[in-house]
């Protein structure tokens, strides 16, 4: 079969490879038919986030059930279903408790798309076809009325941005909300649309590119053009704020701008291994500060029993639609998120 492999920054080849097949009862196999461009991809593509190649591209897919094996209960052959971009056996105690990011069933970081993480070849959406090794536990089927484009950035990204705002919106039923937006191109703006389908008050977005803040602007948020720097000035604290930034000053600016006792979701460690935050502030304030990375099987359940959150592609947070033959040259295209579709 077909699979697109990473080699270097700015270099793609579509490669040759062994298809996988059933090796036990509880696997599935699975044809991609939408495959999303992650954020990281991107950084992955140019050279800013460096990994080394070559390894199998694409892990956030949306596609269809071709194979299962015979002791696959919850899927059949012909389902469209969302592939959660994380391993996960859903029976070990961390997948248990929803902390789908640690499985211990397999290498920690396993994803596909992101071999060298894990040091374990998962395979690629941007192929022909995908081995999932517990098919039970992690494969979705798409509801009714999910558009295929929605489904393959559920993923990832849609249940990251979904996420920061869901679980603080229960402690602050109402609250305005803030979005430091940047780096985390498509999850600032998946927090917005999430954010204002459960009921924040004010939404604002601060980004320092034009496109998504029209972006942002267009579902409903108020939006501030902003460019970071050190020690900018807060005028408003809110009870939840975002860091989509991923930049040193960022955090500090967002962190600040959080209200007492209140919380801050980053969602990613930016382009640095260090950032100042503003350390004495926060305890004084009683700010909650979290960063991790994304439960991606056990946001999918959250975000399709929300059902205000389904379309999540609305309002041109995915900007770009390629097909598979193209996505060599277009993973690099400097635009917010693009879908590559199966041809």
């Amino acid at each position: 079969m077909r699979q697109l492999t990473f080699i270097k920054p700015g270099v793609f080849e579509w490669h040759d490879v062994r298809a996988p097949v059933l090796q036990n009862g509880a696997q599935a196999l699975v044809r991609p038919l939408a495959v999303t461009r992650c954020d990281l991809d991107l950084y992955i593509a140019t050279g800013v986030f460096p990994m080394p190649g070559p390894f199998a591209f694409g892990h956030e897919i949306a596609g269809e059930v071709i194979d299962v094996g015979e002791d696959v209960v919850t899927v059949v052959p012909g389902d469209r279903v969302i592939v959660p971009f994380q391993i996960s056996c859903g029976t070990c105690r961390m997948c248990q408790r929803g902390l789908t990011n640690a499985c211990l069933s397999v290498p920690p970081y396993s994803a596909y798309g992101l071999a060298p993480s894990s040091g374990t070849d998962w395979g690629g959406g941007l192929s022909d076809c995908i081995l999932v090794p517990f098919a039970d536990a992690m494969l979705v089927k798409l509801p009714e009325g999910l558009s295929l484009v929605s489904a393959a950035a559920m993923s990832d990204n849609a249940v990251d941005g979904y996420r920061t705002v869901a679980a603080p919106l229960l402690e602050y039923p109402g609250t305005d909300v803030l979005v430091v937006g940047g780096l985390a191109q498509s999850v600032g703006l998946y927090a917005v649309k999430a954010a204002l389908a459960l009921g924040a008050g004010r939404v604002v977005y601060r980004d320092f590119d034009a496109r998504r803040l029209a972006v942002a602007q267009s579902m409903g948020a108020d939006t501030i053009e902003t460019v970071y720097a050190r020690d900018m000035s807060v005028t408003e604290q809110f009870a939840i704020t975002v860091d989509a930034a991923g930049i040193p000053d960022a955090l500090s600016f967002v962190l600040k701008s959080t209200a007492p006792c209140g919380i801050c979701t980053g969602v990613s460690a930016g382009s640095g291994t260090v950032a100042e935050v503003p350390l004495r502030q926060m305890y004084m304030k009683g700010i909650t500060y979290t960063v991790s990375r994304v439960h991606a099987r056990t946001g999918i359940k959250d975000i399709i029993d929300c059902g205000l959150c389904h379309d999540l592609h609305a309002h041109g947070i995915v900007d770009a639609t390629r097909p598979f033959s193209e996505a060599a040259d277009a993973m690099a295209e400097g635009n917010t998120k693009t879908v590559f579709l199966a041809e």
